[in-house]
């Protein structure tokens, strides 16, 4: 009985993985197929070609999502969660203090900064190659196209604030609905020529491939590696689904849909007699539809390529909101837009910036097949660096030998490099869009992330110790009734605001906590491990408040878990003082100038701490301080 319940949860668990994880890869044959043998590679459209991209497709997904994701990375998790932070999260760790650690951290904040180029591209690219599908209904959409496309985008960023919960029970069904289509569509036209299963799943067609165009098939894998763009969104999404269902949706339902409609594909360009196979190839996934058919396919498409929109969307909020948490990023106003699921968020500059880019991506390329160039490099960018991670998991985590790991990051590494640099030649047809968003991301992130700790050691070297401050203020102060919580970013000396404080207004209240929020490289922090609380004697505690990379902080909230500091907290009794610095640029070794100032902009349109930590707005007193880096 325990079996089947067990077996009816992963069930479930896979069908909401479909809904969720694929529906970026899911996406793909709208438009994979047909860019590989665009004009931009000038390959013949014979059984050659077919037979070679087919299979390139199809050992593709097998190397990069099936083996590399599905069946490696995805079991290097960080207690149940994946993703490029959780994974450098989960590195630095193990790794803290050695020389060769900086390198993978930078590497791994640039993964996660051309992850937001990709979340930019992607809704593009699917809703308008979804959208040019209208054209094929009617030819009068031709001039609506666009407009349209971006009438759908702009009311996708517009729900984002309402939250996701009742429209994402949604996902899994009509995605299933959609990946048999796929499947049914692939069938109609391999029975009329069922020859191309076993020439698909031939590698040596491959290699004919090859062999026949050498380097203009290198070229043209910038095209077919746009059929597994979305495979880093398995291991992004396990903390939500697990490995084991991801695993059993991409095996068992996944794969064989995708795969059946490639092959149908060609099937179709390769059996029609009317229409030469140049004309089909322009867009073979529409035109493979039956005309009964049409109108109800393209409406699915639509609703895919939002699916698939709304989970890079959601995916860029989750990991906004793991870099703030790791202190990549500064605070951004984070809404939760779920009572019972703490992972359901809404940050509204990531949402609009995205929208933003969105707009401007759609109105300057203007088609999925001008997209194309630029789609791609942000993906096979961030699978190259997750490889590079993957081997130090391999060497210094698990141990594996060198016979058994160097085998296995060699077929890796050979496969990434061959895709990122067949890439590389599109940089100047539309590639540098993501490479110049991942690149200005990446700055912004490093700097914060350098400014911050310039900024805590500075702050630090003037700091009194907590043992002197209490011997001497404790006794001269006058002491008032009530909390005071002053939060302070170290757990060592005495906060700025205490002393400001004590300096301008003279008093101390009866209880003073001085608190500080950590947070961890691991997702969640367990309950035994969550609050540490030590007496520091005459009134004064040193509160510390464990969190996760993937917990909110509700300030008000861990208090009234609080015990052993006296009585309980009482908002209306409680004041809480913070300590807001104004950065004054000074040509100090620490940063060149120029960063100085992007930082102190940063810090300048951060979040304030009242509403990050969900502090009560009416019992909240900042008390500034000039700090120089």
């Amino acid at each position: 009985m325990a079996m089947a319940i067990m077996a009816m949860a992963e069930l479930k668990l896979a069908v909401g993985a479909i809904g969720v994880v694929f529906g970026d890869i899911g996406t793909s044959p709208l438009y994979a197929f047909r860019e590989t043998f665009s004009g931009h590679y000038g390959i013949e459209t014979d059984s050659l070609h077919i037979y070679g991209v087919l299979s390139l497709v199809f050992w593709s997904m097998m190397l990069v999502v099936t083996f590399k994701y599905v069946m490696t990375i995805t079991k290097a998790d960080n207690k149940g969660e994946g993703g490029s932070m959780a994974l450098l999260a989960l590195i630095s760790r193990s790794s803290e203090g050695k020389r060769w650690s900086w390198p993978l951290v930078l590497l791994g904040v640039f993964a996660t900064a051309l992850f937001y180029g990709d979340s930019m591209i992607t809704p593009a690219m699917s809703v308008l190659s979804a959208t040019e599908g209208l054209g094929y209904v009617n030819t009068g959409f031709q001039p609506y196209i666009v407009p349209i496309a971006l009438a759908i985008l702009i009311g996708l960023f517009a729900i984002q604030s309402r939250g996701t919960a009742k429209v994402g029970a949604l996902f899994g069904p009509v995605m299933l609905l959609y990946f048999a289509v796929l499947a049914m569509l692939g069938v109609l036209h391999i029975v009329d020529h069922p020859q191309i299963i076993v020439e698909t799943l031939n590698p040596i067609n491959a290699l004919r491939f090859f062999y026949s165009d050498g380097f203009t098939a290198f070229i043209a894998l910038g095209a077919v590696v746009l059929a597994v763009t979305g495979a880093e969104a398995l291991y992004t999404d396990m903390g939500h689904f697990g490995r084991t269902p991801i695993g059993l949706s991409w095996m068992f339902f996944v794969m064989p849909a995708l795969m059946l409609n490639y092959m149908g594909q060609g099937a179709m360009v390769l059996a029609e007699q009317v229409r030469p196979a140049s004309e089909l190839l322009q867009d073979p996934f529409f035109l493979m539809v039956p005309d009964d058919w049409r109108i109800p396919v393209v409406l699915l498409t639509i609703l895919a390529t939002i699916i698939a929109s709304q989970a890079v969307i959601t995916g860029a909020f989750s990991l906004t909101q793991q870099a703030i948490q790791l202190g990549f990023m500064p605070r951004l106003r984070v809404d939760h837009t779920s009572a019972s699921a703490a992972g359901q968020i809404y940050i509204p500059l990531v949402n609009w910036g995205l929208m933003v880019m969105v707009i401007i991506l759609v109105l300057g390329f203007g088609s999925s097949s001008n997209l194309a160039a630029a789609y791609g490099i942000a993906v096979t960018g961030a699978m190259f660096i997750d490889t590079c991670l993957m081997s130090v998991v391999l060497f210094a985590l698990w141990r594996w030998p060198a016979w058994k790991a160097l085998p296995v990051l060699a077929v890796f590494f050979i496969v990434d490099i061959a895709y990122f640099g067949a890439n590389l030649i599109k940089v100047p047809d539309g590639g540098w869009v993501p490479l110049a968003i991942g690149l200005t991301i990446f700055t912004m992130l490093t700097t914060w992330s350098r400014g911050r700790k310039l900024m805590q050691q500075e702050m630090a070297e003037g700091a009194m110790p907590i043992p002197i401050f209490v011997k001497s203020a404790a006794t001269s102060a006058t002491r008032v009734p009530g909390t005071a919580v002053f939060m302070t970013s170290t757990a060592d000396g005495v906060p700025h605001a205490l002393l400001h404080n004590l300096k301008h207004n003279k008093v101390l209240h009866e209880r003073i906590i001085l608190l500080t929020i950590k947070v961890a490289d691991v997702p969640f922090v367990d309950e035994a491990k969550f609050c540490q609380l030590n007496d520091l004697g005459q009134g004064f505690h040193r509160l510390i408040l464990n969190y996760g990379f993937m917990q909110p902080v509700d300030v008000p909230a861990a208090l009234h878990r609080v015990t052993g500091c006296g009585g309980a907290f009482k908002m209306l009794e409680t004041s809480f003082f913070l300590s807001r610095q104004t950065l004054i640029a000074a040509a100090k070794p620490g940063m060149p100038i120029w960063r100085e100032k992007l930082f102190a902009w940063m810090l300048r349109n951060s979040e304030s701490a009242m509403e990050y930590f969900r502090l009560p707005t009416n019992r909240v007193v900042e008390l500034g301080s000039q700090v120089a880096i």
